[in-house]
Protein backbone atom coordinates (compact mmCIF):
# COMPACT_ATOMS: atom_id res chain seq x y z
CA UNK A 1 0.00 0.00 0.00
CA UNK A 2 1.24 3.66 -1.01
CA UNK A 3 1.87 6.36 2.18
CA UNK A 4 0.31 8.91 1.82
CA UNK A 5 2.03 12.61 1.19
CA UNK A 6 1.96 14.91 4.22
CA UNK A 7 -0.24 17.83 3.96
CA UNK A 8 1.31 20.74 4.45
CA UNK A 9 -0.87 23.72 7.10
CA UNK A 10 -3.43 25.62 5.20
CA UNK A 11 -3.29 27.71 7.99
CA UNK A 12 -1.42 30.48 8.11
CA UNK A 13 -0.23 32.81 10.74
CA UNK A 14 0.54 36.72 9.99
CA UNK A 15 2.86 38.66 11.03
CA UNK A 16 1.79 40.31 14.46
CA UNK A 17 -1.31 38.45 14.82
CA UNK A 18 -0.15 36.98 18.45
CA UNK A 19 -1.78 38.76 21.10
CA UNK A 20 0.04 40.52 23.53
CA UNK A 21 -0.99 39.88 27.44
CA UNK A 22 1.48 42.29 28.60
CA UNK A 23 1.64 45.81 27.96
CA UNK A 24 5.28 47.03 27.07
CA UNK A 25 6.71 49.26 29.71
CA UNK A 26 4.19 47.65 32.77
CA UNK A 27 6.38 46.33 35.68
CA UNK A 28 5.88 42.65 34.61
CA UNK A 29 7.20 43.01 31.08
CA UNK A 30 9.91 40.06 30.68
CA UNK A 31 9.35 38.79 34.15
CA UNK A 32 8.35 35.28 34.61
CA UNK A 33 5.76 34.36 37.01
CA UNK A 34 8.55 33.01 40.04
CA UNK A 35 10.30 36.74 38.93
CA UNK A 36 6.59 38.43 39.67
CA UNK A 37 6.74 36.40 43.15
CA UNK A 38 4.17 33.86 42.35
CA UNK A 39 6.78 30.71 43.05
CA UNK A 40 6.62 28.12 45.42
CA UNK A 41 6.53 29.96 48.46
CA UNK A 42 3.43 31.69 46.68
CA UNK A 43 1.98 28.48 46.10
CA UNK A 44 1.98 27.12 49.42
CA UNK A 45 0.59 30.67 50.88
CA UNK A 46 -2.20 30.42 48.01
CA UNK A 47 -3.28 26.75 49.30
CA UNK A 48 -3.63 27.78 52.87
CA UNK A 49 -5.45 31.07 52.17
CA UNK A 50 -7.84 28.52 50.04
CA UNK A 51 -8.12 26.14 52.64
CA UNK A 52 -9.02 28.38 55.22
CA UNK A 53 -11.41 30.57 52.78
CA UNK A 54 -12.86 28.00 50.32
CA UNK A 55 -15.78 30.20 48.84
CA UNK A 56 -15.59 33.03 46.19
CA UNK A 57 -16.45 36.13 47.75
CA UNK A 58 -18.68 37.72 45.06
CA UNK A 59 -20.36 34.37 44.54
CA UNK A 60 -21.49 35.04 48.76
CA UNK A 61 -22.34 38.26 48.38
CA UNK A 62 -24.93 36.95 45.79
CA UNK A 63 -26.43 34.55 47.96
CA UNK A 64 -24.43 31.90 45.70
CA UNK A 65 -21.67 28.85 47.06
CA UNK A 66 -19.26 28.56 45.03
CA UNK A 67 -15.86 27.04 45.58
CA UNK A 68 -12.91 29.50 45.13
CA UNK A 69 -9.96 28.62 42.88
CA UNK A 70 -8.30 32.11 42.51
CA UNK A 71 -6.48 33.88 45.35
CA UNK A 72 -6.57 37.71 44.14
CA UNK A 73 -5.22 40.52 45.11
CA UNK A 74 -7.59 43.13 46.04
CA UNK A 75 -6.07 46.41 45.37
CA UNK A 76 -3.36 45.09 42.30
CA UNK A 77 0.25 45.46 44.01
CA UNK A 78 2.13 46.34 40.74
CA UNK A 79 5.11 44.70 42.05
CA UNK A 80 4.98 46.21 45.55
CA UNK A 81 6.09 42.64 47.70
CA UNK A 82 4.80 44.23 50.91
CA UNK A 83 0.89 44.22 48.89
CA UNK A 84 1.68 41.45 47.50
CA UNK A 85 2.18 39.46 51.07
CA UNK A 86 -0.39 41.20 53.10
CA UNK A 87 -3.16 38.88 53.48
CA UNK A 88 -5.94 41.98 54.44
CA UNK A 89 -5.45 42.08 50.42
CA UNK A 90 -5.95 38.69 49.81
CA UNK A 91 -9.50 37.62 48.79
CA UNK A 92 -10.68 33.85 46.55
CA UNK A 93 -12.50 34.37 44.25
CA UNK A 94 -14.00 31.75 41.54
CA UNK A 95 -12.53 31.39 38.15
CA UNK A 96 -15.83 33.11 36.51
CA UNK A 97 -15.45 35.91 38.85
CA UNK A 98 -12.42 36.67 38.38
CA UNK A 99 -12.11 36.57 34.53
CA UNK A 100 -15.24 38.88 34.30
CA UNK A 101 -16.47 41.31 37.57
CA UNK A 102 -12.73 41.71 38.57
CA UNK A 103 -11.28 42.17 35.31
CA UNK A 104 -14.09 44.63 34.85
CA UNK A 105 -13.48 46.38 37.98
CA UNK A 106 -10.05 46.64 37.38
CA UNK A 107 -10.57 47.94 33.42
CA UNK A 108 -12.77 50.65 35.09
CA UNK A 109 -10.10 51.79 37.51
CA UNK A 110 -11.38 50.09 41.01
CA UNK A 111 -9.50 47.93 43.14
CA UNK A 112 -6.14 49.74 42.46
Amino acid sequence: MARLKTLGSRIKESAGSRVKVVSPGSWRSGMTSSQRGYGYKWQQARERYLRDNPLCVYCERNGRTTAARIVDHIVAHRGDMALFWDETNWQSLCKPCHDSVKQAEEAAGLGG
